[in-house]
Formats: C-alpha cells, sequence, structure tokens
C-alpha cells in the first residue's frame, strides 16, 4: 500500500522545481516533476496524485487554463505558484477551483506546510455529512453517485454538478458555470445552464424526492445545498 502523499510538481524553472523537490522529499512526500503543461494530462490518466503544485506562467500553456482543464475530470487539490502578486489574479485562481496560491519568492517550507495543510483539509472524512455524505465523486470513471445510486449524467450535467460538489454553498452564476464547464462558452446561452440544470434535478429527484440540493438564486445563479 502506497504510503506517502505523491505530488505533482509542474513547473519549468528547474532551480524552483529542484528546490520544492527536495523541501518535500524532506518532509516524507513523494514529489514527481514536469517542466510543461502538455504532459499532465496523461501523467493523470496513469498515475494516481494527491495534490498539484501548478506553475500559472508555463512555457506553453496558462497555468490558469491548465487547471480549468484538470477539474473538468479530477478534483486533486491544486496549489498555484505564481510572480504576481495582483489581486484579481489570485481570486480567478481561486474560482477556478484552485485550493491555495502562493507567490514567488516563497520559502520551501512554507509551501511544503501549505501541502499539508491542503491535504489535511480536503482530506475525506471518516463520518461526512451534508453534500459530502449524498454524493460521491469517481473521477476516473466520471461518474457520480448519490445516496449510493449511480445517476446517469451526460458530459455537461457530469461536470456541472460536480463543479457544484466540489464548492458546496458557494453561488456560481451562469456565466462562470459556462466558463467552467463549456469549451466555448462564448457560444453558450445562459439557458442552456438552465436547462441543464432542470434535467439534473430531475435525475436526483428520481433518487431522492423528499430533497431538492441545488438552490436556485434568482438573479445570481445556482448552489449546492450544503446541509441535505
Amino acid at each position: 500500500m502506497r504510503m506517502k502523499h505523491r505530488i505533482l510538481i509542474v513547473e519549468d524553472e528547474p532551480a524552483i522545481a529542484d528546490t520544492i523537490q527536495y523541501a518535500l522529499e524532506t518532509d516524507g512526500f513523494e514529489p514527481v516533476c514536469l517542466s510543461c503543461g502538455s504532459p499532465v494530462a496523461g501523467m493523470l490518466a496513469e498515475t494516481a496524485f494527491d495534490l498539484i503544485v501548478l506553475d500559472i506562467g508555463l512555457p506553453d500553456i496558462s497555468g490558469i487554463d491548465l487547471c480549468r482543464h484538470i477539474r473538468k475530470d479530477y478534483d486533486i487539490p491544486i496549489i498555484f505558484l505564481t510572480a504576481r502578486s495582483d489581486e484579481v489574479d489570485r481570486v480567478v485562481g481561486l474560482e477556478i477551483g484552485a485550493d491555495d496560491y502562493v507567490i514567488k519568492p516563497f520559502s520551501p517550507r512554507e509551501l511544503s506546510a501549505r501541502v499539508r495543510a491542503v491535504l489535511r483539509r480536503t482530506a475525506p472524512r471518516a463520518e461526512a455529512s451534508g453534500a459530502a455524505a449524498a454524493f460521491r465523486i469517481d473521477a476516473l470513471r466520471r461518474q457520480i453517485y448519490y445516496f449510493t445510486t449511480l445517476l446517469t449524467l451526460s458530459r455537461f450535467e457530469y461536470d456541472l454538478l460536480k463543479t457544484f460538489i466540489h464548492r458546496p454553498g458557494q453561488v456560481f452564476t451562469r456565466d462562470h458555470l459556462m466558463e467552467l464547464v463549456w469549451d466555448a462558452p462564448e457560444a453558450s446561452m445562459d439557458r442552456t445552464v438552465d436547462a441543464h440544470i432542470k434535467n439534473i434535478r430531475a435525475k436526483l429527484r428520481a433518487v431522492r424526492a423528499d430533497i431538492d440540493p441545488i438552490v436556485t438564486h434568482r438573479g445570481t445563479g445556482y448552489a449546492l445545498r450544503e446541509n441535505l
């Protein structure tokens, strides 16, 4: 049984990547390094990782775009690395699914401590409650179980529901959902989101007619109820 947490480091500056790798190895982690973003999808399909340390300024793809692609298939915790300290950049990174944000230059020990904190925060609890207890995501098979019942979901229904489950209680606007889920959000319409939410609700009611997990915030968007 694998005991060490396996961490994927995606960083194109060798000196920084080597420093992070050494710090994580010293603290008992099992780090794997990549210098660009293009191999990440194949790596995730073949190897189980517990967390990703992701540089925003990669040579072949924006780390923010890569994070968005990862979030469509995986719920692996992600910590962003960036040389930019602008608050807007931090907010955008967190809104698309990053779990933490570290600005260069940083202490390798601080990053290692952030890794531990994120792993503790995102670790499955023995006694889950609320949304965590109601849903189970099988990211590799792109399947979602609701009260142990496997839901039959389309691609967009799966991505929408997974987005809600990953952030229970957070209100998502229609524009934000289209940006997160659709490949060409500018070609979609607000009503497209509404139609998919309606279908998801019908499938959830077929399992538990007494609960409506998705809350409509009129004039704003949708959220997953935290206490089910």
